[in-house]
This record gives C-alpha cells, sequence and structure tokens, in this order.
C-alpha cells in the first residue's frame, strides 16, 4: 500500500453506482429487483453500507453479475480500508522501533521473509506479521516472557533480540528432521560426536550444510543466523512446538576456534536437557548450567585426560600444538583457543593458526 491515500479507496458502491448509470437503471427499479428498500440501495451506492453476501448474491439475480464478483470487490475495498486505517493509528514508538530494526529489516528483505518497501509505516506492518505481534511495542514483554537468564552483565537490546529469535525459528521451521523421543535424540547426538567433530576441517559451506543433514537425523534443526549489534548472542536453542529442537548459531566472532567450542557448548545445552526451555547462550555469561556446558565442549573437544598429560610436558611450541591436536582430531586453532583462555599462552601468540570465517 505505497502511498495510499483515503480517497483512492474506491467502495464497491461506487462500481453499483456506474454498472446502474450503464444500463440506465434507477436505484428504485434495483431495490425492487433485489427486494430491498431503496433507501438501503442509496446507502451501498453512498458507500455508508457494505455489500454483504446476501445482497451480492441478490444483485447477481438482479444484474446477471456473479455474486463473487461483488464479494471480492467488497473484502478488497475492507482489507486497503483496514491496512489503511492501520498505517493511520500506528504511533511513534513504533516507528521509531521500526527505525531501530534497519538492519533485521534488511536482512529480512535480503531472505525475501518480508516485502520490501520505502514507507516507515508500511514496514512496521512487514515487521509486525513477521514477529508475529499486532503491535510492535509488546516486544519487551515478550522478551521476558520465557525461561531466559535475565541476569547478564552484557547489554542486550531486546527488540533485535527478539528479532533474532524470531529469524532463528523461520530458518529452522523449513528443516526437516527425524521426530525422536529426547533419549533417543540424546543418544543419536552423543553417537554422533565424532562425525560432528570431522567437518571442522571442511569450509563453511560444506560444514553448515552437513551439520544440518547430520544433526536432523537426531531430531534437531541446526541452522546459523545472522548476528546483529545489540544481541551478543552465542547460540539459541528451544523445543519448537513441532517437536523438533531448534539449535541456532552464529558467527558472530567469525574465529573458527569460538564457533566450534560454541556449537559443542549448545550440544551440551541439549545433551543435558535445557533445551527444554527456551536458552539463549549470551556472551560473558557464568552460571552452574553455563559451566557443566563448557565441560561437555571441554571433553568432546580434547580427552581430559591425554589433555592433562600434554599440559604435564609442557611444551606449547607450536610444532607440539599441531602433534597433539593432530590426535584430537580437531583443527590446531582449538587448542590454541583453550590454551589462552587457561592463560597457558598470550592472546597475541601463532596468530597464523587462527581459521576465520565469514558472517552469515
Amino acid at each position: 500500500m505505497s502511498g495510499l491515500s483515503r480517497e483512492m479507496i474506491i467502495h464497491p458502491g461506487e462500481t453499483l453506482k456506474e454498472v446502474l448509470s450503464d444500463r440506465g437503471m434507477p436505484q428504485q427499479e434495483l431495490a425492487a429487483r433485489t427486494g430491498v428498500t431503496p433507501k438501503h440501495i442509496s446507502t451501498v451506492l453512498s458507500g455508508e453500507k457494505s455489500i454483504t453476501v446476501s445482497f451480492a448474491k441478490k444483485l447477481e439475480y438482479a444484474l446477471n453479475i456473479d455474486a463473487e464478483f461483488w464479494i471480492n470487490l467488497q473484502n478488497a475495498y475492507d482489507k486497503e480500508l483496514l491496512e489503511f486505517e492501520e498505517v493511520n493509528s500506528i504511533s511513534e514508538q513504533e516507528l521509531s522501533i521500526a527505525k531501530h530494526l534497519k538492519d533485521v529489516f534488511t536482512y529480512l528483505v535480503q531472505k525475501k521473509l518480508v516485502s520490501a518497501c520505502s514507507l516507515m509505516e508500511q514496514k512496521v506492518l512487514e515487521l509486525r506479521k513477521f514477529l508475529n505481534v499486532s503491535n510492535l511495542t509488546a516486544i519487551p514483554s515478550l522478551v521476558n516472557f520465557g525461561a531466559f537468564r535475565a541476569q547478564t552483565s552484557v547489554s542486550i537490546d531486546e527488540y533485535t533480540l527478539f528479532a533474532w529469535m524470531r529469524i532463528c525459528e523461520v530458518l529452522a521451521e523449513d528443516i526437516e528432521v527425524e521426530m525422536l523421543e529426547f533419549a533417543l535424540q540424546k543418544r543419536a547426538v552423543l553417537d554422533s560426536i565424532e562425525d560432528l567433530k570431522s567437518l571442522m576441517f571442511a569450509k563453511p559451506a560444506v560444514f553448515i550444510q552437513e551439520l544440518q543433514n547430520r544433526l536432523a537425523k537426531s531430531g534437531v534443526a541446526f541452522c546459523i543466523a545472522p548476528s546483529f549489534k545489540g544481541t551478543p548472542v552465542q547460540g539459541f536453542i528451544k523445543n519448537a512446538p513441532s517437536g523438533k529442537i531448534i539449535l541456532c548459531l552464529t558467527f558472530r566472532q567469525k574465529r573458527a576456534d569460538i564457533f566450534w567450542f560454541s556449537f559443542f557448548h549448545e550440544l551440551g545445552h541439549f545433551v543435558n536437557g535445557d533445551s527444554r526451555q527456551r536458552f539463549i547462550d549470551f556472551e560473558s555469561v557464568e552460571t552452574l548450567r553455563e559451566q557443566k556446558a563448557d565441560v561437555f565442549a571441554q571433553n568432546h573437544l580434547i580427552n581430559k585426560d591425554e589433555y592433562e598429560r600434554f599440559l604435564s610436558k609442557k611444551d606449547f611450541s607450536l610444532r607440539a600444538i599441531r602433534q597433539f591436536s593432530a590426535t584430537q582430531k580437531v583443527l590446531p586453532c582449538i587448542l590454541i583457543g583453550r590454551l589462552k583462555k587457561e592463560k597457558y599462552l598470550q592472546w597475541s601468540d601463532y596468530p597464523e593458526e587462527n581459521v576465520m570465517y565469514e558472517s552469515c
């Protein structure tokens, strides 16, 4: 509805008036043919009353024009009028929220998830439809409604976060998965750990698709979502109403070691049953759940006992790191990232081993 004014919305009574004029039929004659009062005809022609389904059928008999024609005219008028009234009832607060979500909207247009438009009011309507809310101002109460960890030390943009979660859900909708009981899903994921680890040696275009294919067999819909300013999110995992598990990650920090640790960390949340609640992983959050997911990621990427033996040798040369990484079947940057986090290495050590992924 681009720049539509109230005067441009044509009531079906105008079309009826033209038909009567073309046929030279007085209003009184149409009233007699349809069995309604002349006043009823007058109010329809002036746009004061709608053409009901019943009256449309009477017009079909009187004018030999299908009732469906009149019904469709009325429906189109009602829809345009509703959209016009919606646009004109949009508050400044909603317009401000839509402007705030400009990067999100650009992404949605690129992915053909909303229609491209230039009017800010129309963007509000498109965002309402995509986000499943009748008013964008409702978003803060919806973000707080659910099992999210609210105690975080990071700054969260609740509007962008809500949109990001919805994007994750939409991206996962078309992914077909095996429908299994949770115990079987969990077993299937644990049995596939080594296969999943092997994918880190492939390029993103390959491993993303393979992760999706393999996790689908475990009842998990895996996808990569974009990252937006204000959403310092590592991952998102939840049970969808269909029974599938949604597991969504970003390439927010681009580094392969962070991505793969985050991936196994999210698998840890899944195995630990955290997906039964909507669960978002923010950066720099420490809880018991996070610690358990961290331990899962650490021990499934690198064997705990063998890592202890590696540390005991105190040889952190690049040659030793590469050799040990090969025995664990992981990229050297995975081991280097852990050694840096645990302060066995400086953050500036071995930059040549960094593997970077482009943002989604």
